[in-house]
C-alpha cells in the first residue's frame, strides 16, 4: 500500500503552491491506472478536465469535469482515467493548519463528492487566487479556505439534522442541472408537497430560497465552462441556462466577485 506525503499525487505537476500548512496545486493526470493507495493529509480534487473514476472499498464514483471530491487522510483508492487528457486541482491541508486556525482536524470525515454550489464557487475563487499569486493572493486565499470549512461544517450539521424525505430527492433535481420546465408547481407535482409549503420550507433547508439555489447551481456549471477555450460566453450563457450573455456576467459576479471574462482569462493564462 503506497503513502503519498504532502504535495504528493499521480501524474505531471503543473503548479504549486506551499503556504502555512496549506498545499495548492495543479495535475496533468497521466496515468491510466493508479495503485491502491491513501494520503498522508486530507484534501480536496477539484476535476478541471476530462474524466476519472475514483475507486475505494465501498463506491466506484464517476468524477467527470467539474466534480469536487473531498478525500480523508486515510483513505484507500485508486483512481482511473477515462479520457486521453485529464487534470485536477488540489487544496491539501497538513495538521498544522487545524491547529493554527483552532480548528477540529476532524471537521470531515470519509471521501465523498460534494454537490453543494457554495463550496464550489469559493473553490473556484481559490482557484483563481491560486493562478493569480499577486501581491493580495495569500490572504484572500487564507480567507476563502475558512469559509470553506464553515460551510462544510454546515453542510454535515444539516445532514445529520432530521429532515423531511422531500428535501434529498429535490436536491437531487436541481443538482441534474435541467431548468428548461422547472417550477414550483412542477416540482411539487414531483415531490407530492403542495407548492405553498415547498415556497415557506426550502429556506429552512437550503439556507437560500428556491431561486437563489438555482442561480448558484448554474454558476457552478458555469466554473467548469469557462476552463473550455472553444466555448464562447454567449455559448457558455445559454448552456447554463441565462436568458443572455450581460445575465449571465452580473449573476456571475454577484457570486464569484469577478466577471466571467476576468475569471477566464486568469485560469486559461
Amino acid at each position: 500500500m503506497k503513502i503519498l506525503t504532502k504535495g504528493k499525487y499521480y501524474g505531471e505537476k503543473k503548479l504549486e503552491l506551499d503556504s502555512k500548512g496549506i498545499i495548492l496545486s495543479e495535475y496533468d493526470y497521466l496515468t491510466e491506472r493508479t495503485d491502491w493507495h491513501y494520503h498522508e493529509n486530507p484534501y480536496f480534487m477539484y476535476v478541471l478536465q476530462g474524466n476519472v473514476y475514483d475507486i475505494n472499498k465501498k463506491r466506484k464514483t464517476d468524477c467527470a469535469s467539474g466534480s469536487l471530491l473531498f478525500h480523508n487522510w486515510n483513505e484507500m483508492h485508486f483512481n482511473q482515467k477515462e479520457s486521453s487528457l485529464a487534470r485536477g486541482f488540489h487544496i491539501e491541508f497538513e495538521r498544522k493548519w487545524f491547529n493554527t486556525k483552532k480548528l477540529d482536524v476532524d471537521i470531515w470525515e470519509g471521501s465523498k463528492i460534494i454537490e453543494n454550489p457554495t463550496m464550489h464557487h469559493i473553490l473556484g475563487q481559490i482557484y483563481f487566487e491560486f493562478k493569480c499569486q499577486d501581491h493580495y493572493s495569500e490572504i484572500s486565499i487564507d480567507l476563502l479556505l475558512l469559509q470553506l470549512c464553515e460551510t462544510s461544517q454546515t453542510e454535515q450539521e444539516f445532514n445529520y439534522t432530521k429532515i423531511p424525505s422531500w428535501v434529498p430527492s429535490l436536491k437531487e433535481i436541481l443538482h441534474a442541472d435541467d431548468y428548461e420546465n422547472l417550477s414550483l408547481q412542477s416540482l411539487s407535482d414531483e415531490l407530492g408537497v403542495h407548492p405553498v409549503h415547498l415556497s415557506r420550507t426550502i429556506p429552512k433547508y437550503f439556507s437560500v430560497t428556491l431561486g437563489d439555489y438555482m442561480r448558484q447551481q448554474k454558476i457552478k456549471s458555469a466554473l467548469t465552462l469557462l476552463l473550455n477555450p472553444k466555448l464562447s460566453l454567449t455559448e457558455i450563457a445559454y448552456l447554463c441556462g441565462f436568458a443572455d450573455q450581460s445575465h449571465f456576467s452580473r449573476t456571475f459576479k454577484s457570486y464569484i466577485g469577478k466577471t466571467p471574462k476576468v475569471f477566464r482569462v486568469q485560469l486559461l493564462c
